[in-house]
């Protein structure tokens, strides 16, 4: 992998995987794509950027044929709670948008990469230690999308020889980018609160747990995998991704460590939370970990430690 497109790259983790492959690549190496124009104050202006609606393929071959990338990672998606809302709209972005980059893969011989969530579970699935082939009947059309995404990426595999790999992520933790749609939110918006106001309102109930992921560690996976020997990967679009499972009361005591008076209450939006019952409470990596090494650095207490530490610089800056 030496010069990647990467689709959705304003989005949460999209925003970050530009950075790091820039820095790990070379800047002029990385074209960043989005169906809108970055901000202008936005560090992806600092390098290659192409406008582009996933759903449109013919302008994605014309940008693959320009830039002439030899890895595509593609992140363009709408979130759990937001494809709830439209499934219509999210079956559009998600499916025809992934049929669309894995055609573009196939046609220029690209390696392939496209996260797939623990939302492709359900709630037949088995609870604690959820291993990474098992039950997969999810109740969200963004479940729903998951589960064909990891389905057809495969299909393209065996039936194409297209380099295809995947994750499923747990609820990903960043103070670089806000939150936008997912039901795993709480676990971000929860710290900009916390520094904000002293107290966060949960819409996810108290004893839920979700698996979670601070940034960094997702990032650092992606770009582990992708550079791992092909030979070696057994379960290459359904690899489980961890580094922590907590529930709303866990984190809260792990930000009291460092604001005492912090306050957590609750109220409770009945969709989220429907989803979130129908998740795993702690799946099991061991797949991940033993065929290309993956292991998080970040626990709880050190994840809450960076993310308190990264939004108070962000807050300051942004009252400069």
């Amino acid at each position: 992998m030496k010069r990647i497109m990467i689709t959705g790259a304003l989005g949460q983790i999209g925003t970050e995987l530009v950075l790091k492959c820039r820095e790990i690549y070379g800047t002029e190496n990385v074209l960043a794509t989005d169906i809108r124009e970055p901000e202008a104050d936005s560090p992806i202006k600092e390098g290659p950027f192409e406008i582009l609606d996933v759903t449109d393929i013919e302008r994605m071959k014309e940008i693959v044929s320009e830039f002439k990338p030899d890895a595509m990672m593609h992140m363009a998606a709408l979130l759990s709670a937001t494809a709830e809302k439209n499934p219509q709209l999210a079956w559009n972005i998600n499916m025809g948008g992934l049929v669309n980059a894995l055609e573009t893969a196939r046609e220029y011989d690209l390696q392939f990469f496209t996260p797939s969530s623990i939302g492709a579970f359900g709630p037949t699935t088995p609870k604690k230690d959820t291993p990474a082939l098992t039950i997969q009947r999810p109740t969200s059309m963004y479940g729903v999308n998951k589960v064909s995404g990891e389905l057809l990426c495969e299909y393209y595999h065996t039936k194409f020889g297209v380099d295809t790999r995947s994750v499923r992520f747990p609820g990903l933790i960043s103070y670089v980018k806000e939150p936008g749609g997912g039901t795993t939110d709480y676990a971000v918006e929860i710290y900009f609160e916390a520094v904000r106001k002293g107290e966060y309102t949960s819409f996810i109930d108290k004893g839920t747990y979700m698996d979670m992921m601070f940034m960094d560690d997702a990032i650092d996976a992606i770009i582990k995998l992708m550079e791992a020997p092909e030979d070696e990967l057994k379960h290459r679009c359904a690899f489980n991704l961890s580094g922590m499972s907590f529930e709303p009361e866990e984190i809260a005591a792990s930000i009291q460590k460092h604001i005492p008076d912090f306050k957590l209450s609750y109220d409770v939006d009945p969709v989220r939370q429907g989803i979130a019952d129908s998740w795993p409470d702690a799946i099991d990596t061991s797949c991940s970990r033993d065929e290309w090494g993956f292991a998080p650095k970040y626990d709880l207490d050190k994840m809450t430690e960076a993310m308190l530490n990264g939004v108070r610089e962000k807050e300051a800056a942004a009252q400069k």
